[in-house]
């Protein structure tokens, strides 16, 4: 499938360019908690389509679901933000386990990783903060800043369905988006064409 490269996009009108889309049907319809999860997304998207924001849409999702405990793995260097959401969270009477990427203070040396003189002597730890929530029995974790590749490391960890809030991106104010509408950032990134 090449639908990045699609100029048409007819599937917004029905049209099926696969040939699984039974099974696709099938998937979302057989398994009660995919298809709860598929109503509550399109519910949340109907009801509040450019009325909220993705933290107040976040927020909707979870209640509506009904989920008891939400797990917050985020990045250090968004501690305050994810006291912010925190709160967010709690304020909305959401119970909030919360694990830090430092986690454990384990050492780059014992994780076999080599340092830079201006990095951090303590590793990330995206398995532990997965373990964190998951022995926390979260229903649902919020990835919050997590690093390219240590995200990958806790979504793949985590036992609760995970939903990405805040992506790290530190040149562009956690916007990596940006970088494809800005004409410099989407040059550089295509080999100086736009």
């Amino acid at each position: 499938m090449k639908c990045a490269e699609c100029e048409r996009r007819e599937c917004d009108k029905g049209k099926d360019c696969t040939p699984f889309r039974q099974e696709m049907i099938d998937a979302c319809t057989q398994d009660k908690d995919v298809e709860r999860m598929m109503q509550v997304a399109d519910t949340v998207i109907s009801d509040f389509y450019m009325q909220k924001t993705r933290v107040e849409e976040t927020i909707e999702f979870i209640k509506r679901m009904g989920y008891a405990k939400v797990g917050l793995a985020f990045c250090k260097g968004l501690a305050d933000e994810a006291a912010t959401m925190n709160r967010a969270l709690k304020n909305a009477g959401i119970k909030v386990s919360s694990a830090c990427c430092k986690i454990c203070g384990i050492s780059k040396t014992e994780m076999n990783i080599p340092t830079k003189a201006r990095q951090a002597p303590i590793s990330c730890n995206p398995l532990g903060q997965a373990e964190i929530l998951n022995r926390d029995k979260t229903d649902l974790n919020i990835s919050f800043g997590l690093c390219v590749g240590h995200d990958i490391l806790f979504n793949q960890a985590s036992e609760a369905p995970v939903t990405t809030l805040v992506v790290k991106d530190r040149v562009l104010g956690h916007n990596p988006a940006a970088a494809l509408y800005s004409g410099f950032y989407a040059a550089r990134i295509n080999g100086g064409k736009k």
